[in-house]
């Protein structure tokens, strides 16, 4: 599918397979989104809890981006709830803009995993500028196995986590 037909149907626009200097952001894969009317409020703003989702996004694209995916994860019995979420809001987004989620690993450790994540405006219908810093925001997980117990993340994961 043509990205122009994608653009078109609002879906999630395109994958960044490059890794862009972003500063702290260094080694951030990026994931662009087109929001979507739905995502919206009655005053046109992005709904913040669609931040949380864009997140999600970013994170399931950093995987896939270093070799994995959370479906590989839960094939071999392991899982990675979010155990906390922190979200700033610095500027709205509104129906139509294009949003760049940049996400890194900013802490692997034995049995947990934090990502931060920075959106911003990548090309703005409404009157925000391109390049504005809209929110940022950080999850941190546990490995856990099916039970929910506490797991070591196995190596190879940890390793693939810190590839970018």
């Amino acid at each position: 599918m043509s990205s122009e037909a994608t653009r078109q149907r609002g879906e999630y626009i395109s994958m960044s397979k490059d890794h862009v200097d972003f500063g702290e952001f260094s080694r951030a894969v990026e994931a662009t989104l087109r929001v979507r009317y739905a995502e919206t409020d009655a005053m046109g703003i992005v709904y913040h809890s669609n931040y949380i989702v864009w997140f999600e996004v970013g994170r399931g694209e950093y995987m896939r981006q270093q070799g994995g995916d959370y479906a590989q994860w839960e094939a071999g019995g392991y899982y990675l709830p979010v155990i906390e979420v922190q979200a700033r809001y610095l500027a709205p987004a509104r129906y139509g803009d294009l949003v760049k989620v940049r996400t890194r690993v900013e802490e692997a450790r034995s049995r947990q995993v934090t990502f931060a994540y920075e959106v911003v405006m990548a090309e703005a219908v409404s009157t925000s500028e391109t390049g504005q810093l809209l929110a940022t925001g950080r999850t941190k997980h546990f490995c856990v196995d099916e039970e929910g117990a506490i797991k070591t993340i196995p190596q190879e994961v940890r390793e693939m986590l810190g590839r970018s």
